[in-house]
């Protein structure tokens, strides 16, 4: 059996009968516990299958890389990682929870990515009490009223890129704007955010259904509503149907488009000319020039012959503060929590600024990237900072302190 791999269960071996080698044998276990003996056992759970399987994957590669350029260790101790596919179905995410928290014993939980998953398995978090980190997700509930000591986003809250972009819009001068979004919590996260900047008419708001392939019918609805833009969120493979039927309908260049997780990272390869002249709003782009961000994509495109999104970017910094974490913890898991609320202000983000604000969520840049061709290479720039330093809307309503 490898370090790594070894356990021991010390509360169930102190309550057994023991002699008094046995004893001995627990009392040395102890000691090695106090000293940091042992791995960290962290559980990874996205969507690795599926149509959305390359938000978990770039999630996962981002973390991995991190992990591998800390020497395969996180606090300084062997890393296992448990990794588990939630299929984007809350129900297959509760289980997958359950069997880390129960029978893996993880010292924490990473991904949970879609924001009806981490939902969906935020009861029995809570009730273990072992910290989570969602690296695509910061659903509104948890960030207000409901925030938890024990559970984090590194991603972002999840109206915060929506603003940037209902702000960009407003300084725009759009008056009249038409959205759409997936129906489910972070949908409508999403166009509650554009909506609380932008202060035109909203023409419509459509709700469709998540993993939906074909809008064409929608987008001849769009096309008679006759807006001055479209604001959208269409994370993943629904992002590449999406932005290729706009195309294909003749809409692109001649209706602009604002989005937000819809062209990106992992939808680019894809989308290529199809994309070009859509406004993103993102707190991250492989664009950002800061020197943390040009060592991490020269890093990525190393090791995965890609370039980084902004899912990789959220995986890679979540080990990099549970790095900070797990060593300023001790091996105490009482004090991970905290510990990871302070390393948030302690590490260099990818991203640019960043620290956790009191409900745990971030406190960071959103950005405008545009996406254009040059040179014969379809690409993206930044175009502006249309919220620095966010705080989100509902961090006034979390009783953390």
């Amino acid at each position: 059996m490898t370090t790594a791999a070894f356990t021991l269960n010390l509360p169930l071996l102190t309550a057994l009968p023991c002699r008094p080698a046995c004893r001995a044998l627990g009392a040395a276990a102890l000691l090695g516990a106090s000293l940091g003996a042992g791995a960290a056992t962290i559980g990874f759970v996205a969507p690795l299958s599926g149509p959305q399987a390359l938000v978990g994957q770039d999630q996962l590669d981002g973390f991995q890389l991190a992990v591998d350029q800390l020497g395969g260790k996180l606090g300084g101790q062997p890393l296992k990682l448990v990794k588990e596919d939630d299929q984007l179905k809350p129900e297959v995410g509760q289980q997958a929870v359950r069997k880390l928290i129960d029978k893996d014993k993880v010292d924490a939980i990473v991904g949970l990515s879609f924001s009806n998953v981490l939902m969906g398995s935020l009861p029995r978090i809570v009730e273990a009490n072992v910290v989570a980190i969602a690296t695509n997700a910061g659903p509104s509930p948890i960030a207000g009223a409901q925030c938890k000591a024990n559970v984090f986003s590194m991603a972002w809250q999840n109206d915060g890129a929506a603003e940037a972009m209902g702000k960009f819009a407003q300084d725009k001068g759009i008056k009249r704007a038409y959205l759409m979004a997936p129906n489910y919590q972070a949908g409508k996260d999403m166009l509650a955010g554009f909506k609380r900047h932008f202060k035109g008419q909203v023409v419509d708001e459509v709700y469709t259904q998540v993993n939906q392939p074909d809008y064409s019918a929608e987008i001849a609805q769009l096309q008679a509503a006759s807006p001055e833009a479209v604001f959208v969120f269409y994370p993943g493979g629904m992002g590449i149907n999406f932005v290729k039927q706009m195309s294909q309908a003749g809409l692109m260049g001649r209706l602009p488009l604002y989005s937000v997780f819809t062209v990106d990272g992992t939808t680019l390869p894809s989308l290529r000319d199809a994309a070009v002249g859509t406004i993103s709003g993102s707190m991250y782009d492989a664009a950002l020039g800061t020197p943390e961000n040009k060592a991490f994509v020269a890093a990525f495109q190393a090791k995965y012959k890609r370039v980084p999104s902004l899912y990789a970017a959220t995986g890679y910094d979540a080990a990099q503060v549970l790095d900070v974490a797990l060593r300023n913890a001790g091996g105490d898991r009482k004090k991970l929590a905290a510990a990871v609320k302070a390393a948030g202000a302690a590490f260099k983000s990818v991203r640019g600024p960043f620290r956790f604000g009191n409900n745990n969520m971030p406190v960071q840049n959103f950005y405008a990237f545009e996406t254009w061709r040059e040179a014969g290479k379809v690409s993206t720039r930044l175009v502006g900072t249309p919220l620095p330093h966010h705080v989100d809307a509902y961090a006034a309503q979390c009783p953390l302190p």
